[in-house]
């Protein structure tokens, strides 16, 4: 699994001089090397300072696109920072003075944004959205992963671009894709890929399912569900169930909150796989030694899950304030889009080219996967 700290290119160049196996053992070597106290405090402060203006740039075409975003909910804020940042990074081309910064926003920014999630949840109102809804909800993630697995691999798209995509049409778009990223390390261009793609089908989604629901005379109740188990981001769930009515609109929420909770499953489970790759990669690149290593648990579970479990099981014990609700919505959403204006602005638009409209199709196939998995799976439980 890739690692979730912050890179030390910041904290840590001023130890090579006198940590380096040269001076360990070179025994001309002076005694009296380069003084290590700098160090630390370069590294920490140094640090710091460094991502201070990429960071600024970041929330400040966040600041914009929100505004912009509440104008055009459909489109909402983090696909408008996404814009947005792509944009600038076009005609701007940030340097090395902001790079330490937008990195910071796109990683560290975006784990913080999963944990701020959990306080939408409350474990004891998903119990009621009744088991009628898991298994349609499970059932549609299971054929999405696995349509995004094989479809991908036909349509030639790499690993990290189909299992993002996949994650963010199986479960709940940006949040998912934002959760989903630091496990696997995807790169700034598949994340924007994978957003773009994303929003289009949410577009539709918002367009095509009030009238496919009316044609199919679905109940308040099973629209709602198809609504939340076959539409991504919130916004476009609220959009697509409230044309249909206030009963579908309130399951639908209800529905796709329950769904964020299976960030979790699908992110240890990419964890697992990243690990075990990364221990394949290592053994046959060693001397082929049979030797077992020593899997950590700790270092299995990204950080940024636990904070989200925590925080939703606290949200559920009633700790968090009724009052703070919405605050910790609007800031999750702020934080997603700060870290998807900063992927905009690492994302070269020539490597967007080079991937061609493969996964954009990928992202269509799968939109209708899912669809038809939901309307069937009610249908087979009586639903319809």
């Amino acid at each position: 699994m890739p690692d979730d700290s912050a890179p030390p290119a910041h904290g840590s160049p001023a130890r090579a001089p006198s940590g380096s196996a040269t001076a360990a053992k070179d025994p001309a070597a002076p005694a009296s090397g380069p003084s290590r106290k700098p160090a630390p405090a370069r590294g920490v402060r140094g640090a710091v300072l460094a991502r201070l203006p990429g960071l600024a740039l970041a929330v400040s075409i966040a600041a914009v696109a929100t505004a912009l975003g509440r104008l055009v909910p459909v489109v909402g804020g983090p696909v408008t920072g996404i814009v947005l940042g792509v944009l600038v990074a076009v005609a701007v081309r940030p340097g090395a003075v902001l790079r330490p910064g937008i990195a910071f926003a796109g990683r560290g920014v975006l784990q913080a944004a999963v944990v701020v999630l959990g306080a939408q949840l409350s474990l004891g109102r998903i119990v009621t959205v009744g088991l009628g809804s898991l298994p349609v909800m499970l059932v549609t993630l299971a054929a999405c992963l696995a349509a995004a697995s094989w479809l991908g691999r036909r349509l030639g798209i790499v690993r990290d671009l189909r299992t993002l995509i996949g994650a963010g049409t199986g479960i709940c778009g940006a949040s998912a894709i934002a959760a989903v990223t630091p496990v696997i390390g995807a790169a700034e261009a598949e994340v924007a890929y994978a957003v773009s793609t994303i929003f289009v089908f949410n577009v539709a989604a918002v367009l095509v399912f009030p009238a496919l629901g009316h044609l199919l005379h679905m109940s308040q109740h099973a629209y709602g569900l198809f609504a939340g188990t076959a539409v991504n981001d919130m916004s476009s769930v609220v959009a697509a169930a409230t044309t249909y009515g206030g009963p579908a609109a309130n399951y639908a929420v209800v529905v796709k909150l329950a769904r964020t909770l299976l960030i979790i499953p699908v992110c240890l489970g990419l964890a697992a796989l990243a690990r075990r790759r990364a221990a394949a990669a290592a053994g046959s690149a060693g001397a082929g030694r049979p030797e077992a290593r020593r899997v950590r648990v700790g270092r299995l579970i990204p950080w940024f899950l636990v904070g989200f479990l925590a925080l939703a099981a606290i949200n559920t014990a009633g700790l968090v304030p009724h009052a703070a609700h919405q605050p910790l919505s609007t800031l999750a959403g702020f934080l997603i889009t700060v870290a998807l204006s900063a992927i905009g602005l690492s994302t070269e638009p020539a490597t967007l080219r080079r991937t061609g409209p493969a996964p954009l199709l990928l992202g269509g196939l799968l939109w209708g996967v899912v669809s038809v998995t939901s309307l069937a799976t009610q249908y087979l439980l009586g639903h319809l």
